[in-house]
């Protein structure tokens, strides 16, 4: 029988839990004697010899995994190649080279299958350890899960996590949104994560879209459903005319009383970064490379640009990214990662290594990806028509 390995990695999405719980269920029917374990805070764990033990009994239960967020064996960003990294976070001693640790500890613990659950990031890592393991005369299956809330893998037509992400910001800016009864001109900058794409915060703000529906009955109330609308999205792949913009938002604001500007955390990225080293101010960036967005603060800076020229009296900005990345899987997502789990679980056993996930490349089928295709930060197609009607709708200009 063969010994199975899984590990989450990155940031966690609404498919980390579900998606072992899928991988376990597959596994209970074609290989029920197979022992596997779970690496923790993933390539963490697999440096520092660090698992778990799935037992009979977690093997029995695996369905409550679908109704999970998060991941039961933890996270953690690690790039394998990073050897400074990993030696500074004391996942390694000077002098060893992470791969190198990561493959022994492969073969230590007898690992025929290993499954990894991330990003582009994650399975790239993945299929670079394969590769080291294969030059030393090692077979290693590897089969990973493109998750991530971007939708950003490329040739991935879609990754898991990502609809219920866009359904949670959405359900997290109706609560927000409220927040315009308490106060006169109030800007709201509803900031979603996404850093080279745009396609979440499109989403998220068509999936509100979406539940203003219910609204038209209060029509006739003092209640203005334009208030409660979107009256911008800015994403990463659209320039913002910050000029015409603020003659635009004034507008809305002196009309609404208000601006609700859906902002993903991406966007204008280029021109913040460009205006804090004119200042003399050094980017922090994190072990994979990628701007810290969290603290260039995006939704500030923008806000700083339109608060004046919109004369707004008050200024919220709220961000739903850990929100919407917790939560666990909605239907579509959930029958998405049972489909995913379960092709994984039956390619890992034919001895197929690949990344799992709808191609491009193949008229958007579920198969197996070659590690090697597999990219990130792909763009969103902005001249998708439900965003371009979106966009038109609220008075925005169109791609």
């Amino acid at each position: 029988m063969p010994k199975i390995a899984i590990l989450t990695s990155g940031g966690i999405a609404p498919c980390l839990s579900s998606t072992i719980g899928g991988l376990i269920e597959k596994y209970n029917k074609l290989s029920p004697d197979s022992e596997i374990i779970g690496y923790m805070h993933g390539y963490r764990g697999l440096l520092q010899g660090n698992s778990i033990t799935f037992s009979e009994k977690v093997k029995h239960n695996y369905k409550i995994l679908y109704n999970f967020g998060g991941s039961p064996i933890g996270n953690s960003r690690v790039k394998l190649t990073n050897i400074e990294d990993c030696v500074k976070k004391g996942y390694v001693k000077q002098g060893q080279d992470p791969l190198e640790v990561a493959a022994k500890q492969l073969l230590t613990d007898q690992i025929d299958i290993l499954h990894t659950i991330g990003g582009d990031d994650t399975n790239t890592m993945a299929a670079a350890l394969a590769q080291y393991l294969q030059a030393s005369g090692t077979k290693l299956t590897v089969v990973g899960l493109p998750k991530t809330i971007d939708n950003d893998v490329i040739p991935v037509k879609q990754t898991l996590g990502a609809w219920t992400a866009a359904e949670q910001g959405a359900v997290f800016f109706q609560n927000i949104v409220n927040e315009n009864t308490t106060s006169s001109r109030q800007l709201i900058i509803h900031e979603v994560m996404g850093r080279h794409c745009g396609w979440l915060t499109a989403a998220t703000a068509y999936e509100y879209r979406n539940s203003l529906k219910e609204m038209d009955a209060l029509s006739d109330l003092f209640i203005s459903k334009n208030r409660w609308d979107i009256h911008a999205v800015y994403i990463p792949e659209k320039d913002v005319d910050f000029q015409k913009e603020s003659i635009r938002l004034r507008k809305c604001m002196d009309e609404n009383d208000c601006v609700n500007i859906f902002l993903s955390e991406g966007a204008g990225m280029e021109t913040i970064i460009r205006n804090l080293e004119s200042q003399g101010t050094k980017v922090p960036r994190d072990a994979f490379g990628h701007v810290r967005l969290d603290d260039i603060n995006p939704g500030q800076w923008f806000a700083d640009q339109f608060a004046e020229a919109l004369d707004a009296d008050k200024t919220l900005i709220q961000k739903s990214g850990y929100f919407a990345r917790s939560a666990k899987p909605g239907f579509r997502d959930l029958e998405l990662i049972k489909k995913s789990a379960f092709a994984a679980a039956d390619f890992a056993l034919q001895g197929d290594s690949g990344l799992v996930g709808l191609d491009e490349n193949n008229n958007g089928e579920l198969g197996l990806i070659d590690f090697q295709l597999i990219r990130g930060g792909k763009a969103f197609d902005i001249s998708s028509e439900w965003y371009k009607d979106m966009l038109s709708d609220i008075g925005q200009e169109t791609p």
